[in-house]
């Protein structure tokens, strides 16, 4: 693959032209590289199992092994993806968009290559623009994983330029929306009491 395209972008005020133009490598089967309220994810569109795989082979583990989300804009269509009780959701909608990935229980409605053997999935609405708008404009979630390393924190995981360097073979875009985070997200088992299965950068108690 021939050098990826190094696409950068407003943090604050998202440029329409550059974000269509990230969507449509999604929509393309493409694999992105893009900003989130925390660490960089990579991601693809959920609907396309080539570019599952293409991101599990970069994470270096199977499909029934890795810990996918989807990114959403919203938690509008989030029983399209997810089985959800009514005080869950409420505490979702006050907690997001924020630094929180909620495992639920998954509907049908999943893809079946996006969850592998999993019945659960992960939901996000992080607190940043750009993924925001970009999933709105591809007009479904995106198939998510952070790309640091579960074994240690590596520097490039906040320069988007050295995550350019290190990944440009590897995908097809790498979005420059300003230094990221080097703490993931906190992993709240939503589907058990709010158990957290990580601790990240949201305190998940003050949304109880």
């Amino acid at each position: 693959m021939s050098n990826a395209a190094f696409i950068q972008i407003h943090p604050e005020t998202p440029q329409e032209r550059k974000i269509r133009e990230a969507a449509d490598i999604l929509r393309n089967g493409g694999v992105v590289i893009y900003p989130t309220d925390t660490i960089y994810g990579i991601g693809c569109d959920i609907h396309n199992a080539r570019a599952i795989e293409r991101v599990c082979q970069i994470k270096g583990v199977k499909p029934d092994k890795v810990n996918l989300s989807f990114i959403c804009s919203d938690l509008t269509h989030i029983s399209d993806y997810a089985k959800i009780d009514t005080p869950t959701y409420k505490v979702m909608k006050k907690a997001l968009p924020g630094p929180f990935t909620f495992v639920l229980n998954a509907t049908s409605n999943v893809p079946k290559y996006a969850s592998a053997k999993k019945k659960t999935v992960g939901i996000r609405v992080p607190d940043n623009k750009i993924a925001l708008q970009l999933v709105k404009e591809l007009g479904n979630p995106i198939l998510s994983t952070s790309i640091r390393d579960e074994d240690e924190v590596i520097e490039y995981s906040t320069d988007p330029e050295l995550i350019f360097e290190k990944y440009k073979n590897l995908v097809d875009a790498v979005i420059d929306g300003g230094y990221g985070n080097n703490v993931a997200s906190t992993v709240v088992d939503a589907s058990n009491n709010f158990e957290v299965l990580r601790e990240g950068a949201g305190d998940i108690e003050q949304y109880l």
